[in-house]
């Protein structure tokens, strides 16, 4: 299960304006009142009280109601990824490892379904995972569901792609025969947004915004992002992007979890002022480490007991890993005092 996080200010949907200067948010199961001056973010907003009820009405005499809406139903959470227009729920489902490799295919319907029903809309995937089983999985999970591709938020990534020196990186040639391939694996016409899953060395960035810009202009995918960049690599593709009149990467996604926030608290802040990049948020349980399953070994049927993830039991039986375990128990306590899990609370 995935985090995500915008980088901008949440936009929640306000209810009719009772009093002056206020207006009331729905969040969680309760109401909360927030002041509108002096918000940045809602300046020259102050119709839009009148502008939601006019939306209500108008849905009404359609027959719809914001009240039957899934966030309404749900209470999940929605954010508007960086700057940019598109809502993604706050928890998103990601398929690394699980489908195609730990679990059966219906075990990955099933999450997908639960996910699904209660609101989960962002649904992550790659071209590497399980060597693009992962993406067919996931292809076929939608297409029997017969969801409707509105109501979706699918997301895929580029570098690895074959054993064939062709087959990785971020060229242009890969990016376009990269993402082809993942749509032919997804059944799907394009996809929400497509990451860079790396930094390329080997290729000049002006190719790589281009070759994003063309997949994007193309219809292949809405949007385009980065992944496990640097701030400065994503700095250098959006001054790119300005100076070619280019479409700018929309957001980072990024490691971060209660054992590695640097990045995300201390290098990418920057970024989400000045350029309005935002934040996908992956691995939130540190690979399972935080839901408190490694405290006495390595459980036979864990991420950490797969031949190919040896590393990571490498990583939970050395010295930082015991040092991890440690805290974990001190963090158990604070869990219980919240009358949540660890997982919960990592989350």
């Amino acid at each position: 299960m995935y985090l995500y996080k915008a980088a901008c200010s949440d936009i929640h949907v306000p209810r009719q304006r009772r009093t002056p200067g206020r207006f009331f948010q729905r969040q969680g199961t309760g109401l909360s009142s927030h002041h509108t001056a002096g918000c940045p973010h809602w300046e020259g907003r102050s119709n839009s009280a009148l502008e939601l009820q006019q939306l209500g009405h108008f849905l009404q005499i359609h027959g719809y109601s914001l009240l039957e809406s899934v966030g309404a139903n749900t209470k999940m959470i929605y954010r508007n990824l960086g700057k940019s227009g598109l809502r993604v729920s706050c928890l998103g489902l990601g398929t690394w490892v699980t489908f195609g490799g730990q679990i059966s295919d219906e075990v990955a319907e099933q999450l997908m379904t639960i996910a699904y029903e209660n609101g989960v809309n962002l649904f992550d995937t790659a071209e590497v995972y399980s060597a693009g089983k992962a993406e067919i999985i996931l292809g076929n999970i939608i297409k029997k569901k017969c969801w409707r591709r509105s109501s979706l938020v699918i997301t895929t990534k580029l570098y690895w792609g074959g054993k064939a020196e062709t087959e990785r990186g971020l060229s242009r040639k890969h990016i376009i025969e990269g993402l082809k391939g993942s749509l032919q694996r997804l059944q799907l016409e394009y996809v929400d947004v497509v990451f860079a899953n790396r930094p390329d060395s080997n290729t000049p960035m002006e190719e790589i915004v281009r070759a994003m810009t063309h997949v994007i202009n193309n219809g292949m995918s809405m949007y385009w992002g980065t992944s496990r960049w640097s701030a400065m690599e994503i700095m250098e593709a959006y001054s790119v992007a300005r100076q070619f009149n280019l479409i700018p990467p929309v957001c980072e996604q990024a490691e971060y979890h209660l054992f590695q926030r640097d990045k995300v608290e201390m290098q990418l802040p920057e970024l989400y002022h000045k350029i309005g990049v935002g934040v996908v948020s992956w691995s939130p349980l540190a690979c399972g480490i935080i839901t408190g399953k490694y405290e006495n070994g390595i459980p036979e049927s864990s991420r950490a007991s797969m031949k190919s993830y040896q590393w990571l039991k490498e990583k939970i039986l050395s010295e930082d890993g015991r040092k991890q375990q440690a805290k974990l128990k001190e963090l158990t306590h604070i869990a219980e005092r919240l009358s949540c899990t660890l997982p919960q609370l990592a989350i």
